[in-house]
Parts: structure tokens; sequence; C-alpha cells
């Protein structure tokens, strides 16, 4: 098969397991039945992903090189690190309480193996959080910031920016937020990390 034709049939198998997970919650979730919604064969989903965490393990990937890749993306800009921590506030927002996110939190909690959570971690704050350190320990040698431990840092930035906004989405106790509210919470937290860490 062509890479291309491959491509679009993963896209499509992966559409479709967000769309089942959404409306049979992960539990209910089967291959057959994402290979049902995808038209697309089930020894073909057992074959490219080998079981139904497999599946949801390639989605987590996918999700968090999302991340990734915005958070690189601002590192390869030019411009001042604070500007680019400004810029990069509201887009890794936006992914992080993103629906496929929360589905993919969601899934997590409900797998009993385990597998996805661990999978979470390690491409979610365990791939992130090191990139974010990056951007503030720039803008310390350039001495627009004060603080002793980057990894205190960086999880004093992400406490202000997500808190527990992402989880009270994932048990559904927080309404989805839209593009103007993400700006804003992204622009509060800018904001109180100044105040507490600006040399």
């Amino acid at each position: 098969m062509r890479d291309e034709n491959r491509a679009s049939r993963q896209q499509k198998i992966e559409e479709a397991a967000y769309a089942v997970l959404e409306a049979k919650g992960y539990a209910g979730t089967s291959m057959l039945a994402i290979a049902r919604a995808a038209r697309a064969s089930n020894e073909t989903l057992y074959n490219w992903y080998g079981d139904k965490t497999g599946l949801f393990k390639a989605l987590v990937v996918r999700n968090a090189e999302q991340v990734r890749t915005l958070l690189q993306e601002g590192l390869d800009r030019d411009g001042s690190p604070l500007e680019i921590l400004q810029a990069l506030g509201p887009r890794l927002l936006a992914l992080l309480v993103s629906p496929r996110a929360i589905q993919l939190n969601r899934a997590a909690a409900a797998d009993p193996t385990g597998e996805l959570g661990a999978v979470i971690s390690e491409r979610g704050r365990e791939t992130v959080a090191p990139l974010i350190g990056k951007v503030l320990e720039r803008a310390r040698q350039e001495g627009a910031l004060e603080f002793d431990q980057t990894a205190g840092a960086v999880g004093l930035y992400l406490n202000l920016l997500v808190g527990d906004l992402q989880i009270r989405r994932v048990i559904g106790r927080e309404p989805p937020l839209d593009e103007a509210a993400i700006n804003r919470r992204a622009e509060q937290a800018y904001k109180h990390f100044l105040r507490l860490c600006a040399a």
C-alpha cells in the first residue's frame, strides 16, 4: 500500500476511533465497532495496531506529537523567550483541553492495564516539560527571569496555565472552553508567572 493511501486510511480509522470512543466509552469500544465506523476490515486494524490498547496508544502518540511539535516550533523561532512563552500558552492550553485530549485521558482512566496512562505521561508532561524548561532557561540566561530550579519553574507555569482544568474537563465538571476563554486564561497565567519569576 502506498504511504499516502495508508496515511489516509489511518486518519479515517483514528477519526472513527474517537467517534466510537465518544459514543460508547473506552470499555464499550471494540476494534470491530471502529472497523465498521471506518469502513475498514477488522483484520487491517489488528495488523496495524495489534489490539485496542495498541490503537489508542497510537492516538496518544499522535496527539502528543502535536504538542511536542508546537513547542519545538516555538523554540526554533526568533524572538525573546518570553514572547515565545506568551505565544505558546494559548496554543498549548487549547491542545491540552481539546476534545481529543479529554477523550484520551478518559480512555486512560478506564484502561485497566494502565498502559494508556503510562504513554500519556511519557509522551505528555515528561516530553513537554523539558521543552518548556528550555524556554525558561533561555529567559533566565538573558536576565528576564529568576528561579532556582528549572523543574520547579516549569511546574509553576503549568499549574498556572492548566491547574486542575484538564481533570475537571475529564470528569465532566467543567464545560469546554472557547478560544476567548483559552486566551484569557493563558494571558493570566503568563502575567502571574512573570509577577512571581521576573528578574
